[in-house]
């Protein structure tokens, strides 16, 4: 009884956290406990642990007497992620290439495998989560605790950005996926020749790849248009 409650609470952290990652979940969406209850077939307490796991790692918000909802994406949140994102990915691979072990560098190498397929023929979903996961897995390497919360709260917004940023509207933003893979290959050689410098550069630069499209988000007037959109090419 106790491994099948586990195994459906893994279920439900699961399905929650890649669907607030692809916006599956909106921005501001309300959690319904009780059709996730049956869903996954939880009691109240096991289903709250989730919620409160996933609370904690920035996913979802807990409000007393009201349940939990999806973190909001708004525009304050959005400048702070604008200003912290390039300094904290700087220092992540910074550390991920002095720290970095053999068997972490083998999985960086699966998750850009994984990323470069979904370039060639997954969705807007699929490059997301596996750019995701590529990113998470830097985030163990640098081995900081730290600076690792902040950075998969960056993640969080990053993947939901990103849902537009891997739907490509023109040839400029398919150019920027084939860099970003790109980069992705350049920072495996930086971790696995412990360069440090070059995988900080390599942050920076990356950053730099989707600079302008998170610029949109951050300016007021633009913020519940692009979320709109976003969301729209994502049911369609």
């Amino acid at each position: 009884m106790r491994d099948r409650t586990k195994h459906y609470k893994q279920a439900l952290y699961d399905h929650l956290k890649v669907s607030v990652l692809t916006l599956a979940l909106r921005p501001g969406d309300d959690i319904d406990e009780a059709v996730f209850a049956e869903t996954f077939g939880l009691s109240r307490t096991p289903l709250r642990e989730v919620l409160r796991e996933l609370a904690g790692e920035g996913y979802l918000e807990l409000r007393a007497g009201r349940g939990a909802r999806v973190t909001e994406m708004s525009y304050t949140t959005l400048r702070d992620f604008f200003l912290a994102a390039p300094m904290i990915y700087g220092a992540i691979l910074r550390l991920a290439a002095q720290n970095a072990t053999a068997e972490q560098i083998k999985s960086l190498k699966a998750a850009q495998s994984k990323f470069k397929k979904s370039l060639r023929s997954g969705s807007a979903a699929d490059r997301t989560l596996a750019n995701n996961q590529f990113h998470e897995i830097t985030g163990e390497m640098a081995g900081n605790i730290f600076l690792l919360a902040a950075f998969n709260r960056l993640l969080i917004d990053h993947a939901r950005i990103g849902m537009t940023f891997y739907r490509p509207q023109n040839s400029q933003m398919a150019d920027n996926l084939s860099a970003a893979s790109s980069h992705h290959d350049d920072i495996i050689s930086a971790i696995e020749a412990q360069n440090d410098d070059a995988a900080a550069q390599l942050a920076e630069a990356h950053w730099n790849l989707s600079r302008n499209q998170i610029e949109l988000f951050v300016m007021p007037s633009a913020l519940d248009i692009a979320l709109g959109t976003a969301l729209q090419q994502t049911s369609a």
